[in-house]
């Protein structure tokens, strides 16, 4: 099974219609631009959040923005809004763009004063964006297939790992493309030490003997819906365990999932030759965040 974008994902983004917020603006989607001599844009001095609306209702935009601010300080910049001035222009953004279930995209970047690697006299750029965005794989539970990537998540000794940076994508959409060239939905990553990590965007969640275990976040973003859904197990009187994973220890689970914002609570069926038949806890946590998004 593919990834299966809205019908809206057929239209570039630069050619749609709609509004984006961008320096305390809202301007129309057409007209929010950047210079092709951007810092963010040659350096990946650029630091960005995805959070989701659900019925009209942002799902832990203050965490999301707290994590924003964070972000940009471990790439030594300070967003120029205060995390109200940015919630408040989301909850705006929404109602002019006539969205209610949306994802939204805020971002920050190094403006074009200076291109060279010092950057400290760049201004900072600052623009949200929301847009129609349905389930990131399809059907969730109906279960993906990932494969090992060739690609490895660095130390935190080598890069800012719990920054939402965009430089650290790179790999991911290497990693990405490679396991779709060879017709799988996405790649499972391992670390530099050669521990399981996470997928290209999502956090991992193995279930053994009905315990859920997860890779320690030590050098990968310890997601928000992961920590979200190790608050729903342990709720739910589900035991769980933070640790060094290894790919052996997929021989074990009967289930494996991913959690993020996009994929939400997404089901693995398969990783290369390793088939997981269960579902049964999964489609649990899964039902119990589909309610908390929208009422708790």
């Amino acid at each position: 099974m593919s990834s299966v974008p809205p019908a809206s994902a057929m239209v570039p983004f630069d050619q749609r219609e709609g509004f984006i917020w961008y320096n305390g603006r809202t301007l129309a989607w057409k007209d929010a631009r950047l210079h092709v001599m951007s810092h963010g844009l040659h350096y990946a001095s650029c630091v960005f959040e995805g959070i989701r609306s659900y019925g009209g209702r942002i799902y832990k935009p203050s965490a999301h923005y707290e994590r924003f601010h964070e972000s940009a300080r471990l790439l030594d910049f300070e967003i120029p809004y205060s995390i109200e001035e940015l919630k408040d222009a989301t909850v705006s953004l929404l109602a002019k763009n006539s969205l209610t279930d949306a994802y939204i995209r805020p971002i920050a970047w190094r403006g074009s004063e200076q291109m060279a690697i010092a950057a400290d006299k760049t201004s900072i750029h600052t623009a949200i964006i929301v847009w129609d965005f349905g389930p990131y794989f399809g059907s969730r539970l109906q279960g993906i297939r990932l494969t090992l990537s060739r690609w490895r998540r660095p130390s935190a000794e080598s890069a800012p790992c719990k920054s939402k940076a965009a430089g650290l994508y790179t790999i991911c959409t290497l990693a990405k493309h490679e396991a779709q060239r060879a017709g799988f939905d996405d790649a499972l990553m391992l670390d530099y030490r050669g521990l399981v990590a996470e997928s290209t965007g999502s956090n991992i969640f193995l279930v053994i003997d009905g315990a859920l275990h997860t890779p320690l976040a030590d050098c990968f973003l310890d997601g928000i819906t992961r920590r979200t859904l190790i608050d729903i197990a342990k709720r739910a009187g589900i035991e769980v365990v933070e640790r060094a994973i290894t790919l052996d220890d997929f021989d074990k689970a009967q289930e494996v999932f991913l959690t993020g914002t996009a994929a939400e609570v997404t089901l693995v069926r398969e990783i290369d030759e390793r088939k997981f038949d269960d579902s049964q806890i999964t489609k649990r946590l899964a039902k119990l965040y589909d309610e908390g998004v929208r009422i708790g």
